[in-house]
C-alpha cells in the first residue's frame, strides 16, 4: 500500500475505532442496561399478562364483566360435562402430529439439498413465499382449486395441505440454521473410512441437525393446532379445534365464559410440555 492510500485510510480506521469505543461504553453503561431490563420486562408482561388474565376469568363468575370475583369451578364443570368438544380436539392434535412430521422429513431432506445448490436463492424464494401470502388469500386459493376447478370433497386431507402450507416455510428456515453449520467433512472423513451414504446420514448428519429438526416439528404442530384462518376455507365438513372455539365464542347464546374454561386447560397442558420438551432439546445440550 502507497503511503498515500494508508495516509486516506487512517481516517475511515480512526472513525471506526471510535465508534466502537462509543458502542462499548454504551453496552457498559448502566442506565441503558436498566432500560434494556425494562423493556424487556414489559415485553414479556404483554406476553404472559394476557394469558395469566384469561386463567383467572376462566374461573370468575361474569368472566365478561372483566372482574376475577366471585370465584367458581361452574364453567369447567359445565366444559367436562360437554363432550363435543372431545372429536375436534383430537382431530387438531392427530392434524398437528401429521403436519410436523410432514414438515420435519420434506424439510430436512430440501433443507440438506439447498446447501448443496450454487444458487439456492430461486428454491429458497420460492419456498418462503408463502410466509409473505396472507391467510385469507392461501385459503380461498386452494379452495377455488381443490374444490372448484377439481370437484374434490374437502376434509381432513385439505387441511392437512393448507396447514403443511402455511408451517413449512417456518420449518425449513428452522432446519437450515443448522444445516448451514454442519460441516460436511464430516461426512467425507466418514465416507474415506468406507462408511455409506445412509450411515453417514444416521450416525454423523441426523444427531447434529436433530434440535433443528425438532423445533421445526413442534412449531409446525402449534401453527397447524391454532390455525383457523385456511381451515375455514379447507375443512369440508370437518370441525378442528379452532373452528369450533371459533364457533362457540361467535354462536347467539354466548359460550364464551366455556371457551375461557378450555383455553385455560389447553395453555395449562400445552405450555409445560412444550417447556419441557425445549429443555430436553436445548437446555440439557447447551449445559
Amino acid at each position: 500500500m502507497s503511503s498515500a492510500a494508508a495516509t486516506a485510510a487512517m481516517p475511515r480506521l480512526h472513525g471506526a475505532r471510535i465508534q466502537r469505543r462509543f458502542l462499548d461504553r454504551l453496552a457498559e453503561a448502566s442506565g441503558w442496561n436498566v432500560v434494556a431490563v425494562a423493556l424487556g420486562c414489559a415485553a414479556l408482561l404483554l406476553i404472559y399478562g394476557p394469558l395469566i388474565w384469561l386463567g383467572v376469568m376462566s374461573f370468575s363468575a361474569e368472566p365478561l364483566s372483566g372482574k376475577p370475583y366471585p370465584l367458581t369451578f361452574a364453567h369447567y364443570g359445565l366444559l367436562f360435562a360437554n363432550d363435543k368438544w372431545h372429536t375436534p380436539f383430537l382431530k387438531s392434535v392427530l392434524l398437528g402430529l401429521a403436519v410436523a412430521l410432514a414438515c420435519m422429513v420434506v424439510g430436512t431432506f430440501l433443507a440438506r439439498a439447498l446447501v448443496r445448490l450454487r444458487r439456492p436463492g430461486g428454491v429458497l424464494f420460492l419456498a418462503l413465499l408463502p410466509l409473505f401470502v396472507p391467510g385469507l388469500t392461501i385459503g380461498a386459493a386452494l379452495f377455488v382449486f381443490l374444490r372448484t376447478t377439481l370437484g374434490l370433497k374437502l376434509g381432513m386431507w385439505s387441511l392437512f395441505i393448507g396447514h403443511m402450507v402455511w408451517a413449512f416455510p417456518f420449518a425449513l428456515l428452522l432446519i437450515l440454521i443448522v444445516t448451514i453449520r454442519f460441516d460436511v467433512k464430516l461426512i467425507q472423513a466418514a465416507e474415506d473410512l468406507g462408511a455409506k451414504p445412509l450411515r453417514c446420514f444416521l450416525d454423523i448428519e441426523l444427531p447434529l441437525l436433530m434440535p433443528g429438526i425438532s423445533g421445526a416439528g413442534i412449531f409446525s404442530f402449534l401453527l397447524s393446532f391454532n390455525e383457523l384462518l385456511r381451515s375455514t376455507f379447507l375443512r369440508g365438513n370437518e370441525t378442528t379445534m379452532p373452528v369450533y372455539n371459533w364457533a362457540m365464542a361467535s354462536a347467539q347464546q354466548s359460550q364464551v365464559p366455556i371457551v375461557f374454561s378450555l383455553s385455560t386447560l389447553i395453555l395449562a397442558v400445552t405450555l409445560p410440555v412444550m417447556g419441557a420438551l425445549f429443555f430436553m432439546l436445548f437446555a440439557r445440550k447447551g449445559s
